[in-house]
């Protein structure tokens, strides 16, 4: 390993201290950068999580897709973790500790709205980091693709109904834009990229040259990760200074409940015998969340300066390094 993956850990907490940091020193630059958004995704963002995503999608072989079909349990273990579990694991979790262990620290419009911004989160499963998970677990990533595939296939019809369901409201507003400008962005182009980049560099039927490529630019999809840590800091230094009391309580039972969820992924996992480069993916799909699309419904509901937008903006910071020792997990303990 190169001295970005040796480290990964000790560059990302030091890109989420420098972040801060940065977000303080430079407000003006940064509310620029936040100011490039389109149908609420960043812009700067989706570049970099596009320079992750990339070099996993120069891997995919559309010719082995047509064998996954063969091995469904890795697919329906992912299925069942996103939408029959984690859910109503995290509007479980958010009134236990807010309407029972912290209902004297919050008042009851606010803890309400905290809820409300962890069930958006649990009911958004990950499109986007995934796939830099799976590539950090030497994750199959023609497995990987049509895992997530599937997701965002079923998120489009169920996502607004298990929501509205879990928040107890009649109707709920998927934002149409932020959704499929996601998938395009996170999925479509860099897949697209990719299977062109791959057909180009293999077109003698020689795999020498494509090894390299990948190889010299897979620097660049950690650096990708940690600059996309640092800004989402910086975005968001104001908040972290100004309620710090607040991010706690709300990061405790996110914190808990993405680590519970991957354990009970890991845990069916084993007991279905599933190889490591199909189970480790599927455990790390079911844990990570979607948090543009959270974020954007939180805001149309409830505000831009709610409690709901409050807690998936927690969502978003504590996702990063709670992932990445997940990923060393994985890798440690392979069956």
């Amino acid at each position: 390993m190169g001295i970005f993956e040796r480290y990964l850990t000790l560059w990302v907490g030091a890109g989420m201290i420098g972040g801060v940091i940065l977000g303080l020193l430079l407000p003006d630059f940064f509310a620029v950068v936040a100011g490039l958004e389109v149908a609420r995704v960043n812009m700067v963002v989706a570049v970099l999580i596009w320079l992750m995503i990339y070099p996993m999608m120069i891997q995919i072989d559309f010719s082995a897709i047509k064998d996954i079909g063969k091995k469904p349990q890795g697919l329906v273990l992912t299925l069942v973790i996103n939408w029959l579990i984690k859910p109503f694991s995290m509007a479980f979790m958010g009134w236990l500790f807010f309407k029972v262990f912290f209902a004297s620290l919050v008042d009851a419009q606010t803890a309400s709205e905290y809820i409300a911004g962890m069930i958006l989160l649990g009911v958004a499963p990950c499109t986007a980091m995934v796939f830099v998970w799976s590539q950090l677990t030497k994750g199959d990533p023609n497995y990987t693709l049509v895992q997530v595939s599937v997701n965002d296939i079923i998120m489009i019809f169920a996502f607004a109904p298990i929501a509205a369901f879990l928040l107890g409201v009649s109707d709920i507003q998927v934002p149409w834009e932020t959704l499929l400008l996601s998938v395009v962005l996170y999925v479509v182009l860099p897949l697209v990229a990719g299977v062109l980049t791959r057909r180009i560099l293999s077109a003698d039927h020689h795999s020498e040259r494509l090894q390299a490529f990948t190889a010299n630019i897979k620097p660049f999809s950690i650096l990708g990760l940690i600059s996309t840590v640092v800004i989402l800091f910086a975005l968001q230094s104001n908040t972290i200074v100004a309620k710090p009391f607040d991010i706690l309580l709300i990061a405790i039972p996110l914190l808990i409940q993405t680590y519970g969820i991957f354990f009970i992924a890991w845990f069916i996992a084993k007991r279905l015998k599933l190889k490591h480069n199909i189970a480790a993916p599927a455990c790390m799909i079911g844990t990570s969340n979607f948090f543009e699309l959270a974020v954007a419904v939180a805001i149309s509901l409830f505000g831009l300066h709610s409690g709901a937008a409050l807690a998936t903006v927690v969502g978003v910071l504590v996702e990063v390094p709670v992932m990445l020792s997940l990923v060393a997990f994985a890798n440690k303990h392979k069956f």
